[in-house]
């Protein structure tokens, strides 16, 4: 019953699985529209690290506001337990989202675009190895095991690995998200 929270008015609230539906979508759209906002804009941008980097701030945002307005909505308290499922089932549907709209995006509306996000990420590699002067190692062999490296990262089977990953990353934020969110109801101590 620790899912069913009641609130002093005694109506019922959604789960904690309820709510992280609704915020795994918001999440889930916005890292798909973002994608494709980017893609039409400069698709090299895809490959940019500093993009990773602002979705997953953007993603902390946004569960900490749903977060946060779900702990109002069960009364002002919410325990680790329920922060936690709240936040990881929030990520996964996302991820869930955002990999299906990069298929889309990469083997449907544009199916050159891995080959172009491989290479730009193989150029962003060798000018952070020249920058600290280990460029000159690699032989052209190792240049194209890591040019099919990043080529692999953008097929449908290198982003079902990612997604499963992406689990992994979700479990490990969702705990933090979980410890931020939760707040004890410190009346019930005795």
């Amino acid at each position: 019953m620790e899912n069913l929270r009641v609130n002093p008015e005694m109506e019922e609230v959604t789960t904690p699985f309820q709510a992280a539906l609704k915020t795994g979508v918001v999440l889930g759209l916005i890292t798909v529209v973002t994608y494709f906002a980017l893609y039409f804009i400069d698709s090299s941008l895809l490959a940019s690290g500093y993009v990773g980097l602002g979705l997953i701030v953007v993603m902390v945002a946004v569960i900490m506001y749903f977060g946060i307005e779900y702990r109002k909505e069960l009364g002002g308290f919410m325990t680790f337990g329920v922060a936690f499922q709240f936040a990881f089932i929030a990520l996964v549907i996302s991820a869930l989202i955002s990999t299906i709209g990069n298929i889309l995006l990469f083997h449907v509306i544009d199916p050159n675009l891995p080959t172009v996000l491989a290479d730009t990420q193989l150029e962003n590699t060798l000018a952070i190895m020249e920058r600290f002067g280990g460029a000159g190692a690699l032989d052209s062999d190792a240049i194209d095991k890591m040019r099919e490296g990043f080529y692999e990262n953008y097929t449908v089977v290198g982003m079902v690995k990612s997604l499963g990953i992406s689990v992994i990353i979700s479990a490990i934020l969702a705990l933090i998200l979980g410890a931020i969110l939760k707040k004890r109801d410190k009346t019930l101590d005795y």
